[in-house]
């Protein structure tokens, strides 16, 4: 793993920008650097690199998040891919659960499968819900199979047979049939990736890690050769979707961990910021050009589920930190719709042409120029590197909101950036109220390069009474990938009547599990005596379809477990069945390992710091008043700990502004966040 004492690297790569965070253990020195994205998003990462003038030769720790797995789903982008499955059931990635992400719209089908019927082929073989051998698989029928497979050049093949979860023995045959038939294809087994019960979600998680394998394994492979190239000796720890981290020698076995890599890193970086400051619960406002990714923290933990989708009806069942995600950011067009009402997002002006101020041939109206028009933000971003067009803005919002609604310049603007807030305030409201968490118990971690400006606002909308704002929150989400552990999480089905189960069994199968666990994280370099490992039983009312986890540690007691699951249901869904028996369906293992110890620089706050000079006053639009009030702009790399002002006060740095509206106090902590406190009105 990293050595301690020599500088890491955290690079984050978006749809627009890349993102890199450098940080010297030994001086405290936190740097960011921000390059677009590329087409090869590796060049991109190199990119940052230099803009940061490192050499790499000097660094003991590289972690990456990446959007390459997101966007290959997403683009459908994908390597030629087969299926082989169970005489009978090649239909069954399409058929699905027979449910539509929109109920009421009857002519908007699901996604189509990611692998096409015709390369979905059968063989026969059969093994029963108990694990018998039913019917032997048909070699012979898996050698045509295969032959076909390459007459077609299927680079990946997605090996999924009925009832593999309870023995897979005619998987394993199979694959290593197909093997040997095609050397250059990579062979993924749905009993290796996913053993469990149902066979759409198993047979689902298989394929999407079959069609990432060839992408994500190549492009880790080629990242790992450049990087050493340029001189980097350490490990390569590439982020996954759980919210730690995996090595190259890992993401060859399970791919589809990285389906939500980068969007996992931000989630990562919130929960720090909040424990950071002493708040173990915390809500994640990751607020961007295109969009804002929100999560929630409680007891210190992140939420996390168990069953996701980059597309609806292609479930990928791996646990994955919950993170909704919306169409706000920066760059989001504000619009009048077909009934005459002012909507912000989803749709966005992106980086090219972007919004009408940056000046290159944008004309509709976005958040970013309504905070121009406002004041809010300057007329120069990126350290004077970006000149805004406030004429552009303008005309875009006076033409296309104002003048059609009668409303004054300055009300247009205010009320865009009202209906953006309005959206971001109800989608907290569902990833909080919604899960039985009061968001008034929560601390909100503002960044992202438009998260700051819209925080304060946010918070006071939904009762949260402090808004964090990181140091260096435009490029926070990539300083996420090096704030988690090397993680594997492990899964085994058993299905029986929480009273009828047995102790023994139970904790011989964790046990199983456990020696799994050690053995991977000990082959990526984790000493024996490192490893953490957590137990879980995914538990359900008898008769019902989905199942709540339940986190036991050894020698636990099933009576302990079940009460602990009806207080659980009872949270989440307001009610509880003492009298209702409880089955156990599954059994979870996290098994991790620390990949490098990071601790931000931290400042002795000196209260009596003054405050310095701002760098200039400009007028500013808030909410509530009538008039723009003069208001001071401070330099983010001027303030130090201790110091602490009150609103109206605007915050600009290289990578964000922060807005501080009057009545909000502000106060700048030990690790550099501005922590603002939002009065609460009766």
């Amino acid at each position: 793993m990293a050595t301690r004492s020599k500088p890491v690297i955290a690079v984050d790569v978006g749809g627009t920008f890349t993102d890199l965070c450098l940080l010297d253990p030994e001086s405290g020195r936190l740097a960011v650097a921000k390059v677009p994205s590329t087409a090869n998003p590796i060049d991109g990462v190199l990119a940052g690199v230099e803009q940061a003038g490192v050499d790499l030769a000097d660094i003991g720790l590289f972690s990456h998040g990446t959007t390459v797995a997101t966007n290959a789903l997403i683009t459908r982008r994908l390597p030629k891919a087969a299926m082989v499955t169970t005489r009978g059931f090649r239909d069954v990635t399409e058929i699905g659960r027979g449910t539509r992400d929109d109920l009421w719209d009857a002519y908007k089908d699901n996604a189509r499968p990611y692998i096409r019927r015709r390369d979905r082929l059968e063989v026969t073989e059969r093994v029963d819900h108990r694990g018998r051998v039913v019917t032997e698989l048909d070699v012979d029928e898996v050698k045509v199979v295969a032959g076909i497979l390459a007459k077609r050049g299927v680079e990946t093949v997605a090996v999924c047979f009925v009832n593999a979860y309870a023995n897979d023995a005619n998987e394993r045959r199979a694959a290593e049939l197909l093997a040997e038939a095609l050397p250059e294809a990579r062979i993924s087994t749905s009993a290796s990736v996913l053993p469990e019960l149902f066979e759409h979600e198993r047979f689902s998680t298989t394929v999407a890690n079959a069609v990432l394998s060839p992408l994500v394994a190549g492009y880790v492979e080629e990242l790992a050769k450049r990087l050493k190239s340029e001189g980097y000796e350490g490990d390569l720890l590439i982020l996954h979707s759980g919210g730690g981290v995996m090595t190259a020698d890992a993401v060859q076995r399970y791919a589809v961990r990285l389906a939500a890599s980068g969007i996992a890193a931000g989630a990562v970086a919130a929960r720090q910021t909040a424990l950071a400051a002493g708040f173990e619960h915390a809500i994640g406002l990751d607020m961007g050009g295109t969009s804002t990714d929100i999560s929630l923290v409680h007891d210190g933990e992140l939420r996390t589920t168990n069953e996701w989708y980059v597309e609806y009806g292609h479930p990928i069942v791996f646990p994955s930190i919950e993170v909704l995600t919306i169409g706000a950011g920066g760059g989001s067009l504000a619009t009048i719709d077909a009934a005459g009402s002012l909507r912000n997002g989803p749709q966005s002006a992106g980086s090219d042409p972007g919004p009408a101020a940056y000046g290159k041939g944008g004309e509709e109206p976005t958040n970013t120029d309504a905070n121009l028009i406002l004041g809010r933000l300057g007329s120069r971003l990126v350290g004077g590197g970006m000149e805004l067009d406030r004429e552009a803005a303008e005309h875009a919002i006076r033409a296309r909101i104002a003048e059609p609604l009668g409303l004054e310049l300055h009300e247009a603007a205010r009320a865009i950036l009202e209906v953006a807030n309005a959206n971001m305030a109800n989608a907290v409201r569902l990833i909080s109220l919604q899960r039985g968490y009061d968001p008034r118990e929560f601390a909100l971690v503002a960044f992202g390069g438009a998260g700051p400006l819209h925080g304060a606002a946010i918070a006071a909308d939904l009762g949260i009474p402090t808004v964090l704002v990181p140091p260096r929150p435009g490029a926070w989400s990539a300083l996420g990938c090096l704030m988690v552990e090397i993680r594997h999480d492990l899964s085994e089905m058993f299905l029986a009547a929480a009273e009828d189960a047995d102790p023994d069994a139970l904790e011989a199968a964790f046990a199983r599990m456990e020696d799994q666990g050690r053995t991977l994280l000990e082959a990526e370099g984790v000493a024996r005596e490192q490893i953490r490992l957590e137990r879980s039983i995914a538990m359900r009312y008898l008769g019902q379809w989905r199942s709540m986890e339940v986190g036991v540690t050894q020698g636990f007691g099933l009576d302990d477990a079940i009460e602990q699951f009806h207080r659980e249901h009872e949270r989440e869904y307001s009610y509880r069945r003492d009298d209702a028996p409880v089955e156990l369906y599954r059994l979870q293992l996290m098994a991790a390992g620390p990949a490098a110890e990071l601790r931000l620089p931290e400042s002795e706050p000196d209260e009596h710091a003054a405050m310095p000079e701002p760098a200039e006053t400009r007028k500013v639009w808030f909410d509530g008043h009538d008039e723009p009030l003069q208001t001071p702009v401070y330099a983010r790399d001027d303030l130090r700990a201790g110091m602490a002002f009150s609103g109206p006060a605007i915050v600009e740095q290289l990578d964000t502004t922060t807005l501080v509206p009057p009545g909000v106090g502000a106060a700048v902590d030990g690790v550099g966040a501005i922590r603002m406190t939002i009065s609460q009105e009766d």
